[in-house]
């Protein structure tokens, strides 16, 4: 990749593809905030490379008996048994390599399929459609989020729910947040952000709850 200057004033949104301004630096990586969709994005330069990436995925200790990540994701839990049952069935995208969502969810006898792009990439998961998809700890990853938004909403069938657990941005500084700290997060949605998403990819419902985000077709 050619050089790219400090601060470099041309990095377009990958989310809605506007223009962006530098933002902050953080522990040596340039940060920028879109005016189009309020999003906050990591420049391009600073991506790890994919090798790279699944390593860092790896060191995560997502153990399914591990009580206090059990706690970690019980909102998300809690909101897709309160609306579906285990009649409907479901997507666990970016699944990661343990499918933590997936084991969980089939606990309580849920159909459910994971899916993930460097674990579980099997293309036929996203042939079929969906009564709802969980997106857990995984959209802060998306390297090109309007194409993985624009998929995530053709998968759903009409009454559906993408359910998506992520932290959203507070403007904490960059230096001060943990969410920035991970090298593998590229892209970080204020409220505003699933606001544009809702209305740019036929959403018909949004909830913001904390971390845990709801959009419903």
């Amino acid at each position: 990749m050619a050089h790219i200057s400090a601060h470099d004033s041309t990095v377009i949104c990958t989310l809605c593809g506007g223009e962006t301004s530098y933002f902050e630096s953080a522990r040596n990586r340039d940060y920028y905030s879109c005016g189009g969709c309020a999003a906050v994005l990591l420049h391009p330069r600073h991506y790890l490379s994919i090798d790279d990436e699944r390593r860092r995925y790896l060191a995560h200790t997502n153990d399914i008996e591990d009580r206090g990540y059990r706690d970690f994701v019980s909102p998300m839990l809690t909101a897709v048994r309160a609306q579906f049952t285990a009649s409907h069935t479901g997507l666990d995208f970016g699944s990661g390599a343990s499918g933590i969502i997936t084991a969980l969810l089939r606990e309580h006898g849920y159909s459910v399929t994971p899916y993930d792009p460097l674990f579980r990439n099997d293309s036929a998961a996203l042939t079929r459609k969906y009564d709802y998809i969980a997106c857990c700890e995984a959209v802060e990853h998306f390297r090109t989020p309007a194409e993985e938004f624009r998929l995530l909403a053709s998968l759903l069938k009409p009454g559906g729910a993408l359910f998506i657990m992520t932290a959203c941005f507070t403007d904490t500084p960059l230096a001060q947040w943990h969410y920035a700290s991970d090298t593998t997060h590229l892209f970080f949605y204020r409220a505003e952000t699933f606001a544009w998403i809702q209305s740019h990819f036929g959403f018909s419902s949004l909830s913001v709850e904390g971390r845990l985000i709801i959009l419903k077709k």
